[in-house]
């Protein structure tokens, strides 16, 4: 149901929460969530020019979130790179229909209202304060042939 790059912008913004208020490079943030670097740079520029990350350039600089943890919803982050699709009208496009969906329609609009709803009372603090004994990013084994 999610994608891929909305997979790979909640590990971003997750690791970066983890790291607040520290900016990260993109490197270092690829590295931490497995996502390729040259995807990962377009994910975050859509997270930046959203307002959920900022970046600063030269020594000392980086990405790092915007706001605080606190402040910053799943549905934020999610909206940022590929905005959940409601069914508004007919998608097979029926004039009958119109804004009349029809059960199934309506049924599946239903279910992305309520994941709309659940992310949009989701902060990011509370994903990484929730006290599953998996964290997120929690650390990878480093592959075979590579040095740490």
């Amino acid at each position: 149901m999610l994608t891929q790059t909305v997979e790979y912008a909640l590990r971003a913004v997750a690791y970066l929460g983890q790291q607040a208020p520290s900016a990260r490079t993109t490197q270092q943030i690829a590295d931490a969530t497995r996502v390729p670097r040259p995807y990962l740079s377009k994910v975050l520029q859509s997270l930046v020019r959203s307002g959920v990350l900022q970046s600063q350039r030269g020594v000392g600089g980086g990405i790092s979130l915007a706001r605080a943890p606190e402040e910053l919803t799943i549905l934020e982050v999610v909206n940022s790179v590929e905005p959940i699709q409601r069914i508004r009208t007919c998608p097979l496009g029926l004039a009958s229909h119109g804004v009349h969906l029809c059960p199934l329609h309506r049924r599946l609009d239903n279910a992305m209202a309520s994941v709309e709803e659940a992310f949009s009372r989701t902060t990011l603090a509370e994903v990484l304060a929730d006290p599953s004994p998996s964290v997120p990013l929690c650390p990878f084994p480093v592959p075979r042939g590579r040095a740490s």
